[in-house]
């Protein structure tokens, strides 16, 4: 008897739904957004397509700078060894660099 409540725990397991990545929502509505400029307006999507590739690298160009500009101040490093305080400051300089590149790059190209 216990053998087969074992199979039928590892089959349960096998035939269980696969987990969604984070964000799933976020992505679906981004691709029906994105459906929606291709119905309107065609002529629009390589623009649109160039402005997500210009965010997207600001977002990664933020990010390292942050990790040049503070190699021993980063949020998972300061979680060791400081309090709470220190790590949302950690937090939020990293989000506010990242945020301020992306603003940048936005509105200037």
């Amino acid at each position: 008897m216990r053998g087969m409540n074992r199979i039928f725990l590892s089959l349960k397991s096998w035939l269980r739904a696969p987990k969604l990545p984070r964000f799933s929502a976020g992505l679906v509505v981004a691709l029906l957004l994105l459906v929606a400029v291709w119905a309107i307006a065609p002529q629009q999507l390589p623009v649109t397509l160039y402005k997500l590739t210009l965010v997207t690298i600001a977002a990664v160009a933020g990010y390292w700078l942050d990790r040049g500009l503070f190699p021993y101040a980063r949020p998972d490093k300061v979680a060791r060894c400081m309090g709470d305080a220190v790590i949302a400051a950690a937090m939020l300089r990293r989000a506010v660099i990242v945020a301020a590149a992306m603003l940048a790059m936005g509105l200037g190209a």
